[in-house]
């Protein structure tokens, strides 16, 4: 174990500008005045988003307010100027300097970003009309090769080349290299530029838009309290509570993840944050180089599904989909939290396998899993109660109770720096692996030094979840109070220690304020760009046939078979999402796949949820973080642990099995993401808390079959066994599909009959048969159709769906304009001489046994499991 701790070839500060490099830029250049302007430009980008984002708009009297078409050029100026003054062009580049080269690249490329917010007016009447300008035109040309180099530089070529190949294709639309299936006749070079530079849409679209009013203030928000502690914290409060279990490190790294994850939009930097600390600590007690890469890979890659931020795939799903952030939240919930539940178990069943010991004094699993429950519990009751207790506020006191809240705020906030100032601080080197005995921290010493840190997470979740605010003003909240701690928690804490100087406390906390700003923007250089260049993607999808044709080469080749083509459109997801950050990566996947998923399973006569789709794709995007050949994060931790990058991601590939599997079951079981689950009723959350508590039991099975242990080491017939029962938890309606019929068919003649005696709100899917609009030749897709309440005629028009009169073929017309159905039967042909016609009525049968009863038969098989390897069991489960 020795040799491998110290095959160690990176140091601290070359583990830092591994993270800088990938994520604020590895330039730091030696000439004073250079790193004051790229110091203040960054500085002065920090304020320009809180500035727009103040959601009073005090300033509205006296200053004019942006609008989103004027906010995000100025957005995008920013990380165009300061993408190639922070990236060098090459590693060969000089990183103490800016080139003289760079410096006209930056000014030219934020200029020609400046130019669509200056000359927005002269835009709308030119260009946006259809009439650009040969000015016009060249500036937008020279704006995307300049956009698409800042890209390179900031993220590497894997965009690059992907918004490149976009354009050709938009530009060329046939050629040799184009299949048949996705040719087009091609867009002028005049209406590509003006598409992707000068209008509102590619480039300076939606996914620029969520990178300007929410993703920034995340970015910040999250930087804010790593400046203040609160990074340092969380992993030490992992360590305190998990380092003394069995592979006690592992655990701490997976949770120390799990929480970083919380405020960290980076897998990379998350890898060698918490992984400096973790890595050589699990290495020392039997993990391999590689393994210990892998755990801490799975673990931060991981923190990319963890809500609220997702890597800010949540915003932008707000956005595509159409839901609320809240309803995201709900969605996106369940499924991270038991798959970090699941590789915590992971990393146990290891520990086991190789009999590793525990750090200091051992400690029971069971037992810290129950004060763990015990200490959720409380705080779910005072956050309960505190809920109750602002209502009240507000119904005795309505025009006090904001006020008198904040003073509350305030007075917490003093109180809890109090106790912490009674502590000593926490030092980063307390988890040094070099010392011969290692004293990991207790909780009882940690725990009290950053709970001021909590409240401006508990602030931003109030307002999202309890407020329903929007994400902007939330984050503008929650950023808002981190800037009060940040600037006087030293204050505060000399001011109750009595020894330092109040002076040099507020120097402290200015300085830390000013740096956490500038890291901030330096942070979002990359998203910026990324959002930006992903918008190129985005715009191309909407304006060629290649988003519609996708799934025609998806069926194609797989043969109409659904599991098949979904296990292609995961890898397709997978190809595309490598090298990419997670804000462009779910970006393009989505944009090009997410469609996909949802129109082919209604061809095979499953209803996908929109929700669920994206997520699939997107669980499949980020896998490319860990999967090799490019897997940055799996080369971020062999650069840690000194293993060999390839095994790194191969073997984090293996411990993510069941981030694989997830995407699958929400396809085949939308119940695991809550969807149709009422969470506002006592049964819906009732129904939530049994979702909760299957999943996570099923996913501990599924990992202990992927492990090959369990009680001991499993048998190949047991490991099978317990991927039976782990599928039967997840998908019991499986099995009760092969016993009794889900749907109950009806003539398709006879709908209007149908229609009027369903029960109101029950659901009929209907199978649609026709021409397609675009080629002529016979089409087939499946609807749900919420029964609405009324009479047979009222649930008719509520539909949309009209039946020509006098035909007893159930023969469409086209359905009425802005109702749901006229969308998803957009691309059949109604005015051929083939009818579009309801082909199939399938019923939901009421009379079936619940799914449930399947339980029973896999608990049976799983008692067998454990009898079998209990007789071979030779230490503790836990």
């Amino acid at each position: 174990m020795a040799e491998q701790t110290d095959k160690r070839q990176f140091t601290d500060d070359e583990l830092q500008d591994l993270v800088s490099s990938s994520d604020a830029g590895a330039r730091t250049p030696t000439t004073r005045w250079v790193a004051l302007l790229i110091g203040g430009v960054a500085l002065c980008w920090s304020l320009f988003q809180l500035w727009i984002a103040q959601p009073m708009l005090w300033f509205g009297a006296y200053l004019p307010v942006l609008n989103s078409s004027e906010t995000r050029p100025i957005h995008l100026t920013f990380a165009i100027f300061l993408a190639f003054l922070c990236y060098p062009a090459l590693k060969s580049s000089p990183r103490d300097r800016v080139p003289l080269f760079d410096w006209a690249l930056a000014i030219v490329g934020a200029g020609t970003a400046f130019y669509v917010f200056l000359f927005a007016d002269q835009l709308a009447s030119t260009a946006r009309s259809g009439l650009p300008t040969e000015t016009q035109l060249w500036i937008g040309a020279v704006g995307l090769v300049l956009l698409l180099e800042a890209s390179r530089r900031a993220l590497g070529p894997a965009l690059t080349i992907v918004g490149a190949l976009f354009l050709a294709y938009a530009w060329f639309g046939e050629g040799w290299l184009i299949p048949d299936l996705i040719a087009h006749e091609g867009i002028s070079l005049t209406s590509l530029i003006n598409a992707q530079w000068l209008d509102t849409a590619g480039v300076f679209g939606i996914p620029l838009g969520v990178s300007t009013a929410f993703v920034f203030l995340f970015v910040l928000f999250g930087s804010l309290l790593d400046k203040a502690g609160a990074g340092n914290y969380f992993i030490q409060l992992a360590f305190a509570g998990l380092g003394h279990l069995r592979g006690g490190p592992a655990k701490a790294a997976v949770v120390g993840s799990a929480m970083t994850g919380l405020i960290s939009g980076s897998s990379i930097a998350n890898v060698v944050t918490t992984g400096t600390f973790t890595i050589p600590l699990m290495k020392r007690v039997g993990f391999t180089n590689e393994q210990a890469g892998s755990v801490e890979v799975a673990s931060s890659v991981n923190g990319q599904i963890m809500p609220p931020v997702m890597g800010a795939a949540a915003f932008l799903m707000v956005e595509f989909i159409g839901i609320s952030y809240v309803q995201v939240i709900k969605h996106a919930f369940v499924p991270a939290v038991i798959s970090y539940i699941a590789l915590v178990y992971i990393v146990h069943l290891e520990a086991l396998k190789k009999d590793m010991p525990a750090l200091g004094e051992g400690a029971s699993l069971p037992r810290m899993a129950l004060n763990f429950g015990i200490g959720f519990a409380v705080f779910g009751a005072g956050f309960t109660a505190l809920i109750y207790g602002i209502a009240g506020l507000n119904a005795v006191l309505p025009g006090l109770a904001g006020p008198i809240a904040m003073i509350a705020l305030a007075a917490v906030y003093v109180w809890l720096v109090w106790i912490a100032a009674r502590q000593t601080d926490l030092d980063p080197d307390t988890l040094d692996d070099t010392s011969e005995q290692i004293k990991l921290p207790q909780v009882a010493d940690v725990w009290k030094t950053g709970l001021h840190y909590v409240l401006p997470i508990l602030v931003l979740v109030w307002f999202l979840m309890v407020e329903q605010q929007s994400p902007a003003k939330s984050a503008f909240y929650a950023t808002a109070l981190m800037l009060l701690i940040i600037i006087t928690q030293k204050p505060l804490k000399a001011m109750f220690r009595k020894g330092q100087g109040q002076a040099d406390a507020w120097k402290e906390g200015a300085r830390d304020l000013i740096d956490g700003l500038i890291t901030g923007a330096r942070n979002m250089i990359g998203i910026g760009v990324a959002t930006a260049a992903a918008g190129i993607i985005v715009a191309t999808v909407t304006k060629t046939p290649i988003g519609t044709e996708l799934a025609s080469l998806v069926e194609a080749l797989s043969g109409g078979i659904l599991l098949v083509m979904l296990i292609l459109i995961g890898l397709f997801s997978l190809v595309l999402g490598m090298g990419l950050p997670t804000t462009a990566n779910y970006i393009v996947v989505s944009s090009l796949m997410a469609s996909v998923v949802v129109s082919l399973g209604a061809q095979e006569g499953l209803i996908i949820p929109l929700i669920a789709a994206h997520l699939f794709v997107f669980y499949f995007g980020i896998m490319a973080d860990v999967t090799p050949p490019v897997g940055l994060a799996s080369f971020a931790a062999a650069a840690v642990s000194g293993g060999d990058p390839i095994k790194t991601g191969f073997t984090a590939f293996f411990y993510s099995l069941r981030t694989v599997a997830l995407p699958f079951l929400f396809i085949y079981n939308p119940t695991l993401i809550l969807y149709g689950v009422d969470l506002t009723t006592y049964s819906g959350i009732a129904q939530a808390v049994f979702v909760f508590i299957v999943a996570t039991f099923a996913m501990l099975l599924f990992a202990a079959a992927t492990q090959g242990y369990f009680l001991a080491r499993s048998k190949v017939y047991e490991s099978a066994a317990l991927l039976l029962v782990a599928f039967t938890l997840f998908v019991p309606n499986f099995w009760l599909n092969q016993v009794q019929p889900r749907f109950i068919e009806a003539d398709p003649a006879t709908f209007s009959e149908v229609l009027a005696e369903a029960p109101a709100e029950s659901r009929l899917r209907l199978r649609i048969s026709g021409p397609d609009f675009a080629t002529g030749n016979e089409a087939e897709t499946t609807v749900s159709v919420i029964v609405p309440e009324g009479d047979a005629q009222a649930r008719m028009d509520a539909t949309g769906l009209m039946l020509r009169p006098g035909d007893n073929t159930a023969a469409l017309e086209e359905p009425m304009f802005g109702t749901s159905l006229q969308e998803s039967l957009s691309s059949f042909d109604f005015y051929a001489e083939n009818p579009v016609r309801i082909s199939q009525i399938l019923a939901s049968n009421d009379n079936r046994l619940p799914a449930q009863i399947f339980y029973i038969p896999a608990l049976l098989l799983l008692a067998l499991v454990i009898w079998l390897q209990r007789r071979r069991q030779t230490k503790p489960a836990f």
